[in-house]
This record gives C-alpha cells, structure tokens and sequence, in this order.
C-alpha cells in the first residue's frame, strides 16, 4: 500500500493493487492510498467488453466503499478485444505467445474504465485506444517474449516498454490509458467531483 505525503490527508483511494496504476496516479500530485480490491474479473455471458469494463471498474471501487465510507474511491478496468472478443491477461507463455500471434498485423481495442465512488454518487470515463500491429514472425514473438514479463499484461506487451517494436501505430486520446490509467479521464472526474489538483 502507498502513502501519503508526511501530514497529508489521503484525498482519494485508489482501489488496486497495480503498481502501474499508482505510478501514473502519482503524477497527479494528490494525496492517495492505495488497497487492492477482489473482484471477480469473469466476463458474463454475451457481455460487451465496454460493459465488461465499466462493471468492473464500479465493482473495484465498490468493494472498498465499506472500509472507507467518506474518502472518494477510484476504480479502473482494462480489457483488451479483437474482433469484439476479449484478451485477458496471458499468465503463461504459452498464451502470451498465442495472443502476440493473433495480433500479428492486425488492430487490437484497448478500452479503459475508471470510476470514481463516494456514497451513492459515481462518476465514470470510458477511453479507447486502437493498436495496430505489425507483421510479426514467431521469431520476433519469442525474442518479445524473453525480453519482457508481460504475464501480466492484457494483449501480452508492455507499450511503455520494449513492447513499443511491436506496432505500426497507436490511436488514443490519452497516452496513458494504455499503460493502465487514463489520466485526462481521471482528472475531468476528480474536477468534477470537486477535487482540485496542487
């Protein structure tokens, strides 16, 4: 769990674990704690992978909501799609190679929800990047693959990382919410719900 600064007052929870997530919050420069929330990640049965997103990212916060009933709380999803269907996070090898394979020159949806909860108010965002790949050879994917822990990443690839050799292109409103947390998105809501920013 992260701090806050020596004498601040925690102004918002970011409720996840990553330490992506915390590290691009960060550079907003407000106050936060950090706690992981567990929350069935399932998809439903016929569920858009927007709907995935947003679910979720309101269940994140939400499961936190009792523990800290007066603090804002901010949760966030990231899913990945190919034609509409949805790549998790690889977890093994075996998959990661498989994924990288079918994106193989090819464009891949990134969508990425935040919410951000206090009571019965909830504010969300939506942002989607579109990545194009290029043509890769399984020689490529192996040498990707040995170069960088991407387990854990959904689409198998770091962008912030070597991962960036993989693409032609990269579509977004907001280079950050590739990486885990839109920041413009996050901003807007903290604005809205009155939160200024130092």
């Amino acid at each position: 769990m992260l701090k806050p600064a020596p004498n601040a007052t925690a102004a918002v929870i970011l409720a996840s674990g990553s330490r992506y997530r915390a590290e691009l919050l960060a550079r907003l420069r407000i106050p936060f704690l950090a706690e992981a929330s567990q929350v069935d990640e399932t998809p439903r049965p016929g569920e858009s992978v927007e709907a995935l997103t947003r679910r979720l990212a309101v269940a994140k916060a939400t499961a936190l909501a009792g523990r800290h009933a007066d603090a804002w709380i901010l949760g966030s999803d990231q899913a990945a799609a190919i034609d509409d269907e949805i790549l998790g996070k690889p977890g093994t090898p075996a998959r990661a190679r498989a994924q990288l394979a079918r994106c193989s020159g090819r464009e891949l949806r990134f969508l990425t929800a935040v919410a951000l909860l206090r009571g019965t108010r909830c504010l969300t965002a939506l942002d989607v990047t579109t990545v194009r790949f290029r043509a890769l050879s399984s020689g490529e994917i192996e040498r990707y693959l040995a170069a960088e822990d991407v387990l854990d990443c959904a689409g198998s690839f770091k962008c912030e990382g070597y991962g960036i050799t993989l693409f032609e292109a990269i579509e977004s409103n907001d280079p950050t919410a590739l990486i885990g947390l839109p920041l413009i998105s996050v901003r807007r809501l903290l604005a809205q719900a009155g939160l200024a920013l130092p």
